[in-house]
């Protein structure tokens, strides 16, 4: 029988998704880069501008999120130690929307939380004891987050289109729609090969890197 791949290998897989997060919000907010106390290593990120907020309680929630995806990072790192990846080659330009402004910040930022969420909730049979405690904290972060933005893309009037829905489960917020979930009204979830067609932007399988991963991912688990 085959093995699977160990809870290292999901905890990695993990942190290279929050690398990617924690430094969309941190450019989105700040205009800068993750620091290297937090990624253990100078920024390999490009691309991206600071976001111009019209709204002042978005800017407020950009930032809260931005802390809690650094947070992210510095949690996993931790719990890995010394078998924690490095931060891999990020363009954040990769789908060539940019997010410079609120509207396509709340595009964006839709479709990473909803992605997490649905990442997490695919691990969950991958972890065990405390690796599948903590993320299920995580899971409920990242749920918090995509709810979140989720609303205020729905009241800001601002539609998802054909360019940024994410793959074929992925369902836009509406009036009559605000949040995914599965006839059980359960959240969604991903496999890592499925997520990795969206961060990759391709679905082809074997597929080892491109879209917001230039040169993919590190760790075991790279491949769609």
């Amino acid at each position: 029988m085959a093995q699977g791949p160990s809870e290292t290998d999901v905890l990695n897989f993990a942190l290279n998704l929050e690398y990617l997060e924690a430094e969309f919000y941190s450019v989105a907010v700040t205009g800068a880069t993750l620091s290297s106390t937090v990624t253990g290593g100078t920024s390999t990120a490009t691309g991206g501008a600071k976001v111009a907020f019209t709204d002042p309680r978005i800017a407020d929630i950009a930032a809260e999120i931005a802390a809690d995806e650094t947070l992210h990072v510095q949690y996993l790192r931790t719990a890995l130690g010394e078998m924690a990846v490095a931060e891999p080659a990020i363009n954040l330009n990769a789908l060539g929307i940019g997010f410079a402004s609120q509207a396509q910040f709340l595009t964006l930022a839709r479709a990473s939380e909803d992605t997490g969420v649905s990442a997490y909730a695919g691990a969950a049979t991958l972890l065990s004891g405390n690796n599948l405690q903590a993320a299920a904290q995580i899971l409920a972060v990242e749920a918090y987050h995509a709810g979140n933005i989720r609303l205020n893309l729905v009241q800001a009037g601002i539609a998802v289109t054909s360019v940024t829905a994410t793959d074929s489960l992925d369902v836009p917020p509406t009036e009559q729609h605000f949040f995914r979930t599965d006839s059980n009204a359960l959240a969604i979830k991903r496999t890592t090969s499925q997520v990795l067609a969206i961060v990759y932007a391709n679905a082809t399988a074997g597929t080892a890197s491109g879209g917001f991963f230039p040169s993919g991912v590190n760790g075991n688990i790279k491949t769609v």
